[in-house]
């Protein structure tokens, strides 16, 4: 339990740092709109290439980002496949119990 918790907390840093990723993106491409609208020359060359650089750095963490979250799930999958496969009978009863549970859930509305 406790590496679930710790995944937990990686993937709750590793969302609130892409957030911050994203607002500095945001703050570049409207300092590039700003520039082009009042500015030209190098002063629109230096905000495009910083711009440029961090949007190439967010690309680079989500790409990151996403291949750790298909690796989770292919280790969630490959766990799920391993316990019903030792356990298939105690697997249809958790199953079946959740059915009934969702289906008495449904059924009061």
């Amino acid at each position: 339990m406790n590496n679930m918790s710790d995944s937990i907390t990686d993937s709750d840093v590793s969302k609130e740092q892409l957030i911050r990723d994203f607002k500095v993106v945001i703050a570049d491409a409207e300092a590039l709109l700003k520039a082009t609208v009042n500015q030209g020359g190098e002063a629109m060359a230096a905000v495009r290439s910083k711009a440029q650089e961090s949007l190439s750095i967010a690309k680079l963490k989500m790409a990151d980002a996403q291949f750790a979250l298909m690796e989770k799930t292919r280790a969630a999958a490959r766990v799920t496949d391993d316990y019903v496969h030792d356990k298939p009978w105690k697997a249809v009863g958790i199953a079946a119990g959740a059915g009934l549970i969702i289906g008495l859930m449904i059924s009061r509305r």
